[in-house]
């Protein structure tokens, strides 16, 4: 027993150890030139005397740094009389290895400078010959965070919306294959960037975010590779609802906007009806159940950008595949899709219209290749929505319809 007692206390004095700091790097950051030489030397035993001792001038010197959030990029310059004597760079945490106080000059200082992605750069200087010998830098966040972003695309037009806490700030660079965006001092949201993943469209072979200090960059490859076939058109804009601020670019072809609505026109005729009718509004309810009502109202709700009139054409058409050409909304309420103030009237609640989501997937089905359809349904009516999440619950929705169709055969 007294031995299972000294066990157990054994195990409890090693569990109540404090874990191990994270091991310090050691970086000599000594100049190969000594300081010129002063009179202050010759005193330096006695001046040490009402400074601790002689260690204070003849002892080793050393600086440890951290940071918080620890990690941080560390540039970290020697300077004497305003000249870099030695650069040295480091991740925190850090231990300098500097000359003793006596080898410094008057006015020797360690420039630091510390840098993490998603965080402001910050700049610190500490005089050598100073007590100084631990120091912490607290880095802020970035002032502007990516907090969601939108990607639609329809009959070779698309759009790029980016969410921003604050207005952004924004470079657009072309590249050989594409182009880039800038978003100065801004970081981003884990949903933002994971929501960019597996972007694909008529026009975009591939979309990749990267932090780059205090920049996040959006990387745009085009399909076929050449920035001179789209002209890139960027607005600024503010979601007063979510307090967001949106800056958009869209990819316009250089063949005009009246050959995209034709194509888009041509598809809309080609669906039937029974794409809007019978077990396909199985596919409508569940989709409408499963998505976020806001996020979809949003999606399909009247904008200023290049699905407008698409939408709006989509509404018509859907009217005139009801068997008495009226649009239903779940409600009961009706509209006539041939008057204008009806047509306005359904488009503002087209979220809630029966059958749209339906009509939606038919006529993306029509217009485009069967690899990019289920990326262009997710762009009409759930562009913010991550990919996995998105797919899941078409999946669902495909089942029940897939299920009533087995019911009624």
């Amino acid at each position: 027993m007294a031995k299972t007692r000294l066990i157990r206390l054994l195990l409890l004095a090693f569990i109540a150890l404090p874990a191990p700091a994270a091991a310090r790097e050691v970086v000599e950051l000594i100049p190969a030139q000594r300081s010129s030489w002063t009179i202050g030397r010759v005193f330096a035993p006695i001046t040490g005397l009402f400074l601790g001792g002689p260690s204070y001038w003849y002892g080793e010197r050393t600086l440890a740094i951290d940071t918080q959030p620890p990690g941080a990029s560390l540039d970290l310059f020697y300077v004497r009389k305003n000249i870099q004597q030695r650069f040295e760079r480091a991740e925190s945490p850090v231990l300098l290895q500097l000359p003793s106080r006596i080898e410094a000059g008057r006015g020797d200082s360690i420039s630091i400078r510390a840098m993490l992605d998603g965080y402001l750069h910050q700049e610190v200087q500490v005089d050598v010959r100073s007590r100084e010998t631990q120091l912490t830098i607290d880095l802020a966040p970035l002032p502007n965070r990516l907090e969601a972003m939108a990607h639609t695309f329809l009959s070779n037009r698309g759009s790029l919306k980016f969410l921003t806490s604050e207005a952004a700030q924004f470079r657009v660079h072309e590249m050989s294959d594409g182009f880039s965006i800038s978003l100065t001092k801004t970081g981003h949201s884990e949903s933002a960037v994971e929501n960019m993943r597996g972007i694909a469209s008529d026009n975009i072979q591939l979309l990749r975010a990267e932090q780059l200090g205090e920049d996040l960059v959006v990387r745009v490859q085009l399909r076929d590779g050449d920035p001179n076939e789209l002209d890139l058109r960027s607005t600024q804009g503010y979601d007063a609802a979510r307090k967001l601020h949106h800056f958009t670019v869209e990819l316009v072809p250089s063949e005009g906007n009246a050959a995209v609505l034709a194509r888009s026109g041509d598809a809309l005729m080609r669906v039937g009806r029974a794409s809007v009718s019978g077990c396909a509004l199985e596919f409508d309810r569940s989709m409408r159940s499963q998505l976020d009502p806001a996020a979809l109202s949003r999606a399909v709700a009247p904008s200023s950008d290049f699905l407008d009139l698409h939408l709006r054409l989509a509404l018509q058409r859907l009217g005139e595949l009801s068997p008495d050409g009226l649009i239903r909304l779940i409600d009961g309420s009706k509209f006539h899709p041939s008057i204008p103030l009806d047509l306005a009237a359904a488009s503002n609640q087209s979220a809630e219209v029966v059958g749209f989501l339906s009509l939606l997937r038919a006529f993306v089905a029509e217009l485009e290749p069967p690899e990019l359809q289920r990326s262009a349904l997710r762009g009409l009516i759930a562009p913010e929505l991550e990919r996995e999440r998105f797919d899941a619950s078409v999946e669902i929705a495909e089942e029940l319809e897939r299920s009533c169709s087995r019911a009624a055969s």
